[in-house]
């Protein structure tokens, strides 16, 4: 049997111990009151059991004792899950206080679980800041359910917060559902509409609404500006699905080039594109940057 979580001897990485039905009682319920346990309903044959299992065991190792972790084998002690309503494997609970709190089943990412264990040990009380962050990791990894749990969570409490209404707008723009991004971002108090997050927002949603238009002629955008350098509508068209591509660096080239050629074409409709890449990214982002100064390169040189 492995050490308890909190035992001096024991690393983060396998302070787990194994409870049954005997011990439940004491090893759960009671040490619950104490500090918040992590029940984890496994057994030998389960092989997604053995994907979740490590990924608890390492953020709850991360946790400094905030949170505690115990396994059940369900095949040993079927009494326990039975009682608990388990179903199906792997589940997980999180007891508090004697009582189960929360939970969760089947194998979810770790920015989930994490947020599950930093949730249960009140760390996520602190401030939204934790959960924004760990909001905006969970959509860049394509994570979009769980990200906009964790916005939605933010909202609940405070529904003010720009950041949180634009980062569940761009989770809803992710899955190309525009309408129910504009709607999101018109839920953004009349006094916070120029807060960059919310700006920010605004403009992805307009570029994701152009992408909708020509992210399938990519290879025909591409032969017509190699056919035609001087065919400005053809290379912005080609930056904007390039964009969409996630290629990002390749259409703000293609757009420094257009304005290159001849920066006042169609009232500068290339710069005019690539400030709204600019607000789209995020003004802090390193592309962004690196674009500003290009930009700036050819136009005051």
């Amino acid at each position: 049997m492995t050490p308890f979580p909190g035992d001096p001897s024991a690393s983060p990485s396998t302070a787990v111990k194994d409870v049954n039905t005997e011990t439940f009682a004491a090893d759960v319920i009671e040490a619950s009151k104490k500090v918040p346990i992590v029940v984890d309903f496994w057994a030998p044959w389960c092989g997604p059991c053995k994907q979740l299992t490590p990924i608890l065991e390492k953020v709850i190792g991360e946790s400094a004792g905030r949170v505690q972790m115990v396994k059940i084998n369900i095949d040993e002690s079927p009494q326990i899950a039975g009682q608990l309503g388990v179903k199906s494997i792997p589940a997980v609970f999180g007891f508090s206080d004697g009582r189960p709190v929360d939970g969760f089943m089947g194998v979810i990412p770790e920015s989930q679980v994490r947020h599950f264990v930093e949730k249960l040990g009140g760390t996520s009380s602190a401030g939204a800041d934790e959960i924004l962050a760990a909001a905006a990791t969970a959509l860049e990894a394509g994570e979009t359910k769980e990200a906009g749990q964790m916005y939605r969570e933010v909202l609940s409490t405070d529904p003010r917060d720009t950041r949180a209404i634009a980062g569940l707008s761009r989770c809803s723009i992710s899955v190309k559902d525009f309408d129910a991004a504009q709607e999101i971002l018109d839920l953004a108090p009349e006094d916070k509409l120029t807060d960059s997050e919310i700006t920010s927002a605004h403009a992805a949603l307009q570029l994701a609404r152009s992408a909708g238009n020509v992210a399938s002629e990519l290879i025909p955008l591409q032969a017509q500006v190699a056919a035609d350098p001087s065919n400005h509508r053809a290379r912005i068209d080609y930056a904007i699905a390039l964009n969409a591509a996630s290629q990002r660096e390749d259409a703000l080239d293609q757009l420094i080039e257009s304005i290159r050629l001849n920066h006042d074409w169609e009232d500068g409709a290339a710069r005019q594109q690539l400030l709204t890449f600019f607000e789209a990214w995020g003004l802090s982002d390193p592309l962004s940057a690196n674009g500003r100064r290009k930009l700036s390169s050819i136009l005051f040189s």
